[in-house]
C-alpha cells in the first residue's frame, strides 16, 4: 500500500515527517511523491497564525477531491492543527479519517492501519490519539528529506517563554531538551549520510539544556559536536538575545565549524511592546545583545524577524523600530503582522491595530531593508565566498548554492558559472561579480591541478 505526505510549517515540522516517514517505511509502506497514486495520504500541519491554519484547512481539501476521483481511501492529518483544534476537525472536516496529535506521531503506522481498516468496514470508529505532549520521546530515526548534503538536528521540543502573542507552549508543551548523548548520535548518523551542513533547530536553541544539566548548555553542546564529527558547518536556528551567554559568544567566535550566522528573533526594541508581548529583556537589552554580537564575532551574518502592529503599538513604537532597522542594518530580516490568536493572551489585549495599519507598516520595514540588503551584497562585490553547492540551473546555465552568510529555505542564494559541473554537495569558491535582489551571482574559483 502507497502512503503519501504533505508536510507544512516549518523544519521543525519536517523533521517530524521524517520521523513519520521512518516508521511507515519500516512497518513495509510504501512512500510516493505521488498523492495521486496514494492509498492514504498524511499531511503534518502547522496552525502557529492565521495563514498557516488555512494553508493546512486549503491542503486537506484539495486532498480529499482524490477520495472521490483517485484511488485514496483516506487522510491522516498530524502536527499542530490537529493538536490545537482536536475536538472540531473531525466534526468540521468529516474527510479528515485519523488524528494524531503531535505527541502521537510515533503511532503513525497505528493511524494508517486504522484508515485502510475502516476504508472496508465503514462501521469502524476514526483514529486519533493524544499522547502527552510533555511526556512523549523525542526524536526517532529519519528518513531525509533535505538534499543529502544539508540536514537540521532538532535539539529540544516546547518552549516556556510564554510569549503573550504566541499558542506554541499550549501546542507543543513545556521546553524539554534531549540528552547531548543522543544527538552527538543523531549527528554521526547524518555525517555518515553526507551531510555537509547541519542547522541547529529548536523553539528556544540557547535555552537549551536548562532544564538536563541545569545551566544553559548550549555552547556545550556545540564543542560535543564539532569535537567528535567532521561535518563542516554547523548553523545556529531561533536564538533568543536574553540567553546569548559570554560563553556562547565565544564559541561561535572561536569554533571555525560554526559558521558566523545567528537567527536572532528581536520582534521588536520598544520596551512597552516588549513589555506586552512578555519578551525577557527591554529595548536596551536587544540594541546591547546586536552591539555586542557585532562587536565580538567578526564578519558575522545577522538575521532577525519583527512583528508590527502589535495591540498598543504606537506611532512612537513604530517609529523607533524603524530608527533601528535603519541604525542596525540587519544581514537579514523578515517582517510579520501581528495575527490574534485564539487562547492567547494578546488577543484579549485592547488597542487592536487595523490590518491596513499592520500592512502599511511592514512595506515600509521591507522597503527599508531592500534598500540595506541591496548596499550589504554591493559590498561583497569583488569578494570571494565559499559556497555549499546545490544544483545547476540548465535555464540559466548556471551552478547554485549558499554561503555561510544564507540559511536554507529562507535566504538567498549564490548563482555561478563554473569550468566544469560542480556536484551537489561539493564545497567550492565564488568569485562574486554581481548582486541580483537578495542573490549573488559570479564565477567558481577552480583548484588548480
Amino acid at each position: 500500500m502507497k502512503v503519501g505526505f504533505v508536510s507544512l510549517g516549518c523544519s521543525k515540522n519536517q523533521l517530524d515527517t521524517e520521523v513519520m516517514l521512518h516508521e511507515l517505511l519500516s512497518a513495509g509502506y510504501e512512500v510516493t511523491p505521488d498523492e495521486t497514486e496514494a492509498d492514504v495520504v498524511i499531511i503534518n500541519t502547522c496552525a502557529f497564525i492565521e495563514s498557516a491554519k488555512k494553508e493546512a484547512i486549503d491542503n486537506i481539501l484539495d486532498i480529499a477531491w482524490l477520495k472521490k476521483h483517485r484511488k485514496l481511501k483516506g487522510i491522516v492529518v498530524t502536527g499542530c492543527l490537529s493538536e490545537r483544534y482536536r475536538d472540531e476537525i473531525f466534526a468540521e472536516l468529516p474527510e479528515v479519517d485519523a488524528l494524531l496529535g503531535v505527541g502521537s506521531i510515533h503511532r503513525i503506522v497505528e493511524a494508517v492501519d486504522s484508515v485502510l481498516a475502516r476504508a472496508k468496514n465503514k462501521k469502524l470508529a476514526k483514529f486519533a490519539s493524544f499522547e502527552d505532549k510533555n511526556t512523549v520521546r523525542l526524536g526517532g530515526d529519519r528518513v531525509l528529506t533535505t538534499p543529502e548534503f544539508y540536514s537540521y538536528l532538532k535539539i529540544s521540543e516546547g518552549c516556556d517563554n510564554h510569549c503573550t502573542y504566541c499558542a506554541i507552549p499550549s501546542i507543543r508543551g513545556r521546553f524539554r531538551s534531549r540528552p547531548m548523548e543522543e544527538l552527538i548520535a543523531e549527528a554521526k548518523q547524518l555525517e555518515a549520510l553526507g551531510v555537509k551542513e547541519l542547522n541547529i533547530i529548536a523553539q528556544d536553541t540557547t535555552r537549551y539544556g536548562i532544564d538536563l544539566y541545569g545551566e544553559y548548555s548550549l555552547a556545550k553542546l556545540l564543542q560535543r559536536l564539532t569535537a567528535q564529527t567532521s561535518i563542516p558547518w554547523f548553523r545556529l536556528l531561533y536564538c533568543y538575545p536574553d540567553k546569548m551567554t559570554d560563553e556562547l559568544i565565544a564559541e561561535i567566535r572561536d569554533n571555525d565549524r560554526i559558521v558566523k550566522y545567528i537567527d536572532l528573533p528581536l520582534q521588536h526594541v520598544s520596551s512597552a511592546v516588549l513589555k506586552r508581548m512578555n519578551r525577557h529583556g527591554d529595548g536596551e537589552t536587544v540594541r546591547g545583545v546586536v552591539k555586542k554580537l557585532r562587536e565580538e564575532i567578526k564578519d558575522l551574518t545577522l538575521r532577525t524577524t519583527f512583528i508590527v502592529g502589535f495591540p498598543g503599538e504606537t506611532e512612537a513604537d513604530f517609529s523607533e523600530l524603524s530608527a533601528f532597522v535603519e541604525e542596525a542594518k540587519f544581514d537579514r530580516m523578515g517582517v510579520f503582522t501581528y495575527s490574534a490568536e485564539e487562547g492567547t493572551p494578546a488577543a484579549k489585549l485592547p488597542d487592536q491595530i487595523d490590518e491596513q495599519t499592520k500592512q502599511d507598516r511592514m512595506d515600509i520595514l521591507m522597503k527599508q531593508q531592500m534598500s540595506i540588503s541591496a548596499a550589504l551584497n554591493e559590498e561583497k562585490v569583488g569578494t570571494t565566498v565559499r559556497v555549499l553547492v546545490e544544483d545547476f540551473d540548465p535555464v540559466s546555465e548556471a551552478h547554485f548554492g549558499r554561503s555561510v552568510a544564507d540559511a536554507p529555505d529562507i535566504d538567498g542564494k549564490v548563482y555561478f558559472k563554473a569550468e566544469r559541473r560542480i556536484a551537489p554537495g561539493s564545497m567550492i569558491d565564488v568569485k562574486v561579480r554581481e548582486v541580483l535582489d537578495y542573490d549573488l551571482y559570479g564565477r567558481a574559483v577552480m583548484p588548480k591541478k
